[in-house]
């Protein structure tokens, strides 16, 4: 079988990350030592019950929170090397992020919305524009370019939210529970959209869902519990449902 790790580069690595959160007076040891490599073009899945830590691991990975201890390679950088301001300009340049509440601006429009990571970067306002309809109607929203996020359904919401992580046509996407807010069409037709990034554009995407009816769209699922990654599954081309092949990563 040729995967995306046989053929591909490795754009994410950590090593042993450990993370803890005061709670009160109590120490609470959230990440407990995470290995884990990440290819280009990658579909990952971070599973396990809540509080398992995934969110945790999600939000270092994107150059959010940092880790106690351990490393991370992004694209090729060790971020614990990187000064703020840089890993701020790394994470608005090369990551892009979906949520599960969507996190438009409220008083902009759909349009509006995917504009703004590309005026932050300093991108030209026509230019802006004309990426931004050429995402949402890539997306399936070439209709809505003026609706208010407010009036939308969560499905279109979502998906505006997936052409805004693409707008500064970073490497890797990280979404967390994209598709909990949604009904299992609206759903399927997220991460249908996030898997295509995927396969045709190269982009890698990690995921951190409960939900199983989409587990379908993983190339690789890392199970999480108590802070550590506990076993994976991993999916052949012509092989479904996912098939466990054990180990730590």
């Amino acid at each position: 079988m040729t995967t995306a790790r046989s053929t591909s580069p490795m754009v994410l690595r950590s090593r042993e990350i450990w993370k803890s959160f005061l709670r009160g007076k109590q120490c609470s040891e959230v990440l407990r030592g995470v290995n884990m490599e990440v290819y280009q073009g990658e579909c990952v899945f971070l599973v396990g019950p809540s509080g398992s830590g995934k969110s945790t691991l999600l939000a270092i990975l994107g150059c959010i929170l940092s880790p106690d201890s351990g490393e991370v390679e992004l694209l090729g950088q060790d971020i614990a090397h990187l000064s703020p301001e840089e890993r701020t300009l790394l994470r608005r340049e090369k990551i892009g992020f979906v949520f599960q509440k969507f996190h438009l601006i409220r008083g902009l429009s759909a349009l509006e919305n995917v504009c703004v990571p590309m005026l932050l970067n300093g991108v030209p306002e026509s230019s802006s524009i004309t990426r931004a309809k050429s995402l949402l109607t890539e997306v399936g929203l070439d209709e809505h370019f003026h609706a208010d996020p407010r009036r939308m359904s969560s499905g279109q919401c979502q998906r505006v939210a997936i052409a805004r992580a693409l707008a500064t046509d970073a490497e890797l996407i990280f979404a967390d529970e994209p598709t909990a807010s949604l009904d299992e069409s609206s759903g399927q037709q997220a991460m249908q959209l996030l898997s295509k990034l995927a396969r045709e554009h190269h982009k890698t995407v990690i995921v951190v869902t409960h939900d199983n009816r989409i587990f379908r769209f993983a190339d690789r699922i890392l199970e999480m519990k108590e802070g550590k990654l506990v076993y994976r599954k991993e999916r052949h081309e012509s092989e479904r449902p996912l098939m466990m092949v054990g180990g730590n990563p």
